[in-house]
């Protein structure tokens, strides 16, 4: 390849260092007077992006600002994420990123990642073949019709698996040129969207029924000609959609939902770690979920598993959890269940939620419903009754959908929840003290997945390695944090937990015989060695 100079290696995203050019650089390619006189690092550089990025006044205007970056800097970027991951995170993915994709045909700049519409059908092969790189290990693709808790956004909703693909780099070094954000913009049923001028989508109703399954099918399998080493992440597909892919190709090809599985992981994981502030074992807990959707159905299927690990027989696991909808707890007498969550009916009296709360006294609750205010003061408040230290996960996001505030849960159970959250929120005081609630974030673990399984050339991805994700990452909470009451490790440890995870991952990889690549003796190392570094 023809080595860049000059304006072209000044323009280059993933090569330029702008203003960190040396003097010997600048006279070997060309950049004499293509720059201003100093010479600044990296550090100093970042220095200037978070100046200009906090004299934003609001959110979307700071996402925006970050997008530009990252297409005019992917270093600097990646620096400046992984450096204040706790400040930029939320601005790059939850909550920002569901505003930024409700607003994606109107803050458009520049392309990112591929699109896949009817059109491209018989040449899916030929689209993928336009991508300028050929080593892929990560594809995250989203057919828009289930973004966040936010409903069908069509081709808007490419602004998650651009958030996804940056988290897996920040998050776990996987390289940005083996990566790539997908779209299968197969329409959408929004009407707004359609009769909006500046929508960008295939502006037709949805696909549905045996062409829809015949274009993802295409698309599967031309991953597996042109990418053969890719994982592929389906992220945020209609419920029904969701299960059925992965119960279609996961004993196929190295793909997860990270809805279904990686939310299962991560709520584990803190559910793990709240036996420790609260004293009980895992294997004793009732855990009652409120909504039925991807991600409640995935976290009970998970916890089968993990009461089955702890000693319990499945139909004992299974009456340990307990599923409440809009019609109240769900029991074997109900008509029409879905087949999924079939196997978690009680046979028992049906109850309302607040009912249901004071007759099974859950030791804890998780809601995972996209409406907010679910959560209401009487829920809280008998939680905090039944239990002395009640655990509450509101996983839906974004902010605006949750079931309830952290300073809500806090407040309405006298300081005494242990509380976690899909979307972040600032630390709570009350009654003098301090509280720092933990955000139950997928990005603990699908980065770390994507690295063991790049790492291993595991063939699939298996449910035991989301059980090893879960126990790695409660493993990584500190007794300081226990302390304050959090039951996930801080951000700006990301790194060091996906690195672990992705050590589980393989182990699991080599025990069922899915490794391809023998590990090595210094795995930890080996690990490290491929995290990709953002400097210059």
């Amino acid at each position: 390849m023809k080595e860049l100079r000059g304006k072209l290696l000044l323009d280059d995203p993933a090569l330029t260092k702008s203003t960190a050019f040396s003097r010997a650089e600048r006279a070997k390619y060309g950049l004499r007077g293509l720059l201003p006189y100093d010479t600044t690092d990296i550090y100093k550089q970042k220095q200037r992006v978070l100046e200009n990025m906090r004299r934003k006044t609001s959110a979307i205007e700071k996402y925006i600002f970050l997008n530009n970056l990252l297409e005019r800097n992917q270093r600097l970027f990646y620096r400046t994420v992984i450096d204040h991951i706790e400040e930029i995170m939320p601005l790059v993915y939850t909550p920002t990123v569901g505003e930024a994709c409700k607003e994606f045909a109107h803050i458009f700049r520049k392309s990112q990642g591929l699109y896949i519409t009817p059109e491209d059908r018989g040449e899916i092969d030929t689209v993928l073949s336009n991508w300028p790189e050929t080593d892929i290990r990560i594809i995250v693709v989203t057919d828009g019709e289930r973004i966040l808790g936010l409903g069908d956004l069509g081709a808007n909703g490419m602004g998650i698996p651009i958030g996804k693909i940056a988290l897996y780099i920040a998050c776990a070094g996987i390289n940005p040129a083996q990566c790539i954000p997908i779209m299968l913009d197969v329409g959408t049923n929004n009407c707004l969207l359609r009769e909006d001028p500046l929508y960008l989508g295939y502006p037709f109703p949805r696909l549905t029924g045996d062409a829809y399954q015949s274009l993802v099918d295409e698309f599967v399998a031309a991953v597996q000609k042109r990418f053969s080493k890719a994982l592929i992440q389906f992220e945020d597909f209609l419920t029904p959609n969701a299960f059925h892919f992965l119960d279609r190709y996961a004993k196929q090809v190295r793909c997860f939902n990270d809805d279904i599985q990686g939310t299962a992981a991560v709520t584990l994981a803190g559910v793990y770690s709240s036996c420790r502030i609260t004293g009980k074992q895992f294997s004793d807990l009732n855990i009652m979920f409120l909504g039925t959707g991807s991600a409640a159905g995935g976290i009970a299927a998970l916890m089968v598993n993990a009461y089955c690990a702890a000693g319990l027989t499945e139909q004992q696991a299974r009456k340990r959890l307990w599923l409440v909808d809009r019609k109240g707890l769900l029991v074997s007498s109900r008509e029409n269940i879905k087949p999924r969550i079939k196997p978690f009916a009680h046979d028992c009296e049906t109850y309302s939620f607040l009912d249901a709360i004071s007759q099974i006294k859950p030791d804890v609750l998780i809601g995972a419903t996209g409406v907010a205010g679910t959560f209401y003061e009487n829920v809280i408040r008998k939680m905090a009754e039944v239990n002395q230290r009640p655990v509450v996960i509101a996983l839906s996001n974004p902010t605006s959908h949750t079931e309830c505030t952290a300073e809500q849960a806090y407040n309405w159970s006298d300081g005494r929840v242990v509380f976690a959250s899909g979307s972040p929120f600032a630390a709570v005081e009350f009654a003098g003290n301090k509280f720092r609630p933990a955000q139950g974030n997928n990005a603990y673990i699908f980065p770390g997945i994507g690295l063991g399984v790049q790492a291993s050339a595991s063939r699939l991805v298996s449910c035991n390695m989301f059980l090893a994700a879960a126990e790695a990452l409660s493993n990584n909470v500190s007794q300081e944090e226990i302390d304050g009451g959090a039951i996930y490790p801080s951000l700006l440890r990301i790194r060091d937990v996906s690195r672990a995870i992705a050590v589980a991952v393989w182990q699991v990889a080599s025990q069922e015989g899915l490794a391809e690549i023998e590990q090595p003796e210094d795995l930890e190392a080996y690990i490290n060695a491929l995290m990709y570094d953002p400097s210059y």
